[in-house]
């Protein structure tokens, strides 16, 4: 199963760049309360988030998390952390013994503290090695940046990736 929170799309391109190599189920997470559309009152509503330990609660629900023995999680960096509705998703299923497989987007900053807080979170899981791309930089007004170049460039990434977490066998 693919599990991923996208907010310009970038992760959710990223994602199904996985799912079209190794199948199974893909799954937009949704709130029940989604995030303004202004980025800037995204980002204080985020940081408030962050400071309280606030998790937003999550409109979409998995019925059958026991049947997937791969999980994989995508999620921009948000504030250089997970952000967090992947945290409240994390917290709501427990993944033990399954291997979890993060993946990120980002600004250009980097993963932050996400890949870690995913181990925190699941730590009777095997959380193998994450991938994480560059995206658009939203602050800039650079949003969708998965087409042309960039797209085919992080599609053989994607791809060098699973082969070499073993997720998919080379072509």
């Amino acid at each position: 199963m693919i599990v991923y929170l996208s907010r310009t799309k970038n992760t959710k391109a990223v994602a199904e760049m996985i799912h079209q190599k190794v199948g199974g189920d893909i799954v937009n997470l949704e709130l029940v309360t989604p995030y303004p559309e202004h980025y800037q009152a995204t980002v204080d509503q985020v940081a408030r988030e962050n400071e309280t330990g606030y998790l937003p609660p999550l409109k979409t629900k998995i019925d059958s998390i026991t049947k997937y023995d791969v999980v994989f999680v995508g999620f921009p960096t948000w504030g250089m952390q997970l952000p967090p509705p992947m945290k409240s998703f994390l917290k709501q299923y427990d993944l033990s013994g399954k291997m979890v497989v993060p993946f990120n987007t980002n600004g250009g900053y980097g993963i932050g503290s996400s890949f870690e807080t995913v181990k925190q979170l699941c730590p009777n899981s095997k959380v193998m090695e994450g991938f994480s791309t560059k995206g658009g930089v939203e602050r800039d007004g650079i949003l969708f940046v998965m087409e042309g170049d960039k797209e085919r460039q992080v599609q053989v990434d994607v791809q060098n990736w699973l082969e070499k977490s073993g997720l998919i066998k080379e072509n």
